[in-house]
């Protein structure tokens, strides 16, 4: 993308033992990024992905590889103008969603808050979101709702409160809109926080 900058981060991801490194193009609108995770349950797995925006860092693809030691299994989810499709096949439940969540990846947690500037003051809130749901290391596809809530400046970025059904989650963001620390999910390590790709 022109104009843009080149980000790295890497978190420790807790509920599956394991780490996410994503690599990142961020622009003017739009973001581009790759990612690879390692996990441990609920069995060992690598995953890898592709992360594609439009402008207003609407998503609009999304590819997903995990492997197993018993499988190798890969989603296409894509986004046209509405219209979303997993593997080719038009999912309807997913008209109205802007973004994609890939499950215990921080990084698809930066679009809405980079769309609605929830990571810099004054910010604004609450703001109610329709998402594309990937869970891993399964991939199956489904929506789901989430809200997003600037709570204001924290000792390292912003504070923004998400909250999706029960659960609830205060997560800092950096002053590039990724996350710093994701209370029960994720956290960057702090040899690597800040720190540009080459």
């Amino acid at each position: 993308m022109s104009g843009s900058r080149r980000l790295a981060r890497t978190w420790e991801v807790f509920p599956g033992s394991g780490y996410s490194t994503a690599w990142v193009d961020l622009g003017q609108g739009a973001l581009t990024a790759r990612g690879r995770a390692v996990g441990l349950d609920p069995e060992p797995y690598w995953l890898t992905y592709a992360l594609e925006t439009s402008d207003g860092y609407v998503t609009s693809r999304l590819h997903v590889t995990v492997e197993t030691a018993a499988s190798t299994r890969a989603l296409d989810l894509r986004h046209d103008s509405g219209r979303w499709t997993a593997d080719g096949a038009y999912r309807p439940d997913l008209d109205g969603a802007l973004d994609c969540d890939l499950g215990l990846c921080p990084m698809t947690n930066t679009m809405p808050v980079l769309r609605h500037g929830l990571h810099r003051p004054p910010g604004t809130g609450p703001h109610h979101f329709l998402m594309a749901w990937v869970s891993v290391p399964d991939l199956a596809v489904g929506p789901n709702r989430q809200t997003y809530t600037h709570l204001g400046r924290a000792e390292h970025g912003t504070r923004v409160r998400y909250e999706s059904g029960d659960f609830r989650a205060d997560i800092a963001f950096d002053d590039d809109g990724l996350v710093l620390d994701y209370p029960s999910l994720a956290a960057v390590r702090p040899e690597v926080r800040g720190r540009h790709a080459a």
